[in-house]
């Protein structure tokens, strides 16, 4: 890795660069892409391909002052009763705008804590899903699971629904930061919750760990990630905190002046790939690590490797769908986000005696040279490199608008992204520096809300 003096110059510690999970980024997203654009670009999915859905659960018993997820605590069933309801209803609403012959190649729940609702309802929702679209060959089955809200009896229930991946949400043990983060979690019980995942059958494990929250220090983040790898996880996402609390009110909780400086992020981040590294993980993206043999690393080989609101996937679908407040659908027209809210959401799907529509509230209709320079930003963030093979033979009406771009960014990061006969490669000693390369070819220059300093690399774990 370049010493610390270049990365400084480079703005690895100042630069304020989007986390690139699409492109453009979400604070780009139009209020003029609603509802009609999402239905018709759902008529043009062809008939018998593979779609992905992502659904949205917002509720948490306790919100983490951390988390920039959209959530919301409740302590009764009540809401999520009438969330779930209204779920329903836009499964009913997609089932009748699907094409024929359209199967399931991804279902993924996520939140808040999709495991807050009870067995009986986890059962239900799993069933209107799949009767909605039946299941590809090698589909997976995956569910954020919070350590605090599981039980055996979730757990049953998840495995009957046909659970393949469990993805853990663990942040870190030292009870030090996990006070500071208003959360509690201890090494054993995540190591039951693994344990009672593993012996009902499900081997498939996900987890996540987060640097550069209040008074962590390296002895603290290289002790909870050696006991996470004790559990022998599939995966491994070192995602790293991001501090927005003008517009996240619930951090206004985390002191800024107790979180580390980004040349500590830097550290922190560095500690834990070490250790990743030296127990035999691989190294997939910017920040995730898998076992060998797991599908990400056999993806990162093929240069079939994704990246999107969930992190880096395999996931062979072209269209995700995204089902709940706030979720987010991708098309290869664009993108479209469900309002945010939940009140709003419930209304536009049910409808009253009107009945219920879709209820996409903004996003962004894919034009001009949005597409190629997407493709070149996430050939970067999940390979390190422009593959003018690949990129080409997916635009070859673009060759000289590609090649032009990639000679332009070469020049503006000599000895960082140097020109090859395919293309062009980020030098490994300057891949904490990816992003910004990334940023060079991104037309909209997003800065704000999706960006942050990157200090070391980031993604974005939630829908929205």
């Amino acid at each position: 890795m370049c010493q610390k003096s270049q990365l400084a110059k480079l703005g690895l510690f100042d630069a304020k660069v989007p986390r690139y999970t699409s492109y453009p980024t979400v604070p780009h997203f139009a209020p003029h892409i609603g509802a009609a654009h999402f239905q018709s670009w759902l008529a043009q999915i062809p008939a018998g391909s593979q779609i992905s859905l992502y659904v949205h659960v917002p509720f948490c018993r306790s919100l983490c002052w951390f988390c920039m997820c959209r959530t919301q605590g409740t302590r009764s069933d009540a809401p999520i009763v009438a969330y779930v309801a209204a779920l329903k209803q836009e499964i009913s609403l997609l089932k009748s705008h699907l094409p024929k012959d359209v199967s399931l190649a991804r279902i993924h729940w996520g939140g808040g804590t999709p495991t807050i609702l009870p067995p009986d309802m986890i059962r239900d929702l799993a069933a209107a899903l799949l009767d909605m679209a039946p299941l590809a060959a090698g589909a997976e089955f995956s569910v954020e699971i919070d350590p605090n809200e599981f039980d055996q009896a979730r757990c049953q229930a998840l495995i009957d629904a046909g659970l393949t991946r469990a993805s853990i949400g663990v942040q870190g043990f030292d009870d030090t930061t996990q006070q500071a983060i208003g959360r509690s979690l201890t090494f054993d019980r995540v190591a039951q919750v693994v344990a009672m995942l593993r012996q009902g059958g499900v081997q498939d494990l996900s987890t996540d760990l987060l640097f550069g929250l209040p008074h962590q220090t390296l002895a603290q983040i290289r002790h909870s990630t050696r006991q996470l790898l004790s559990l022998t996880p599939d995966r491994v996402a070192l995602y790293g905190y991001k501090h927005l609390p003008a517009m996240v009110r619930r951090q206004t909780m985390i002191p800024s002046e107790t979180l580390p400086k980004p040349e500590d992020r830097l550290e922190l981040f560095s500690a834990a790939r070490a250790i990743c590294l030296q127990q035999g993980y691989q190294q997939i993206g910017l920040d995730s690590f898998a076992r060998p043999g797991d599908s990400l690393c056999a993806a990162r080989e093929t240069q079939s490797l994704k990246r999107g609101f969930q992190g880096y996937s395999d996931d062979p679908a072209e269209v995700l769908i995204g089902l709940g407040a706030s979720a987010i659908s991708r098309f290869p027209q664009g993108y479209a986000q469900n309002a945010p809210s939940t009140a709003r959401y419930m209304a536009t799907v049910q409808g009253g005696s009107k009945g219920g529509s879709f209820a996409a509230a903004r996003g962004h209709a894919f034009g001009g040279e949005d597409q190629l320079r997407e493709h070149i930003i996430k050939a970067l963030l999940c390979g390190f490199s422009i593959p003018s093979d690949q990129i080409l033979q997916r635009f070859p009406d673009q060759k000289a608008r590609f090649d032009t771009l990639v000679s332009q960014a070469c020049a503006a990061f000599p000895g960082i992204l140097v020109q090859t006969s395919n293309g062009a490669v980020v030098t490994e000693s300057a891949r904490a520096i990816t992003r910004v390369v990334a940023r060079h070819f991104d037309t909209y220059e997003a800065a704000g809300a999706d960006s942050l300093p990157i200090t070391a690399p980031d993604t974005l774990a939630s829908s929205a």
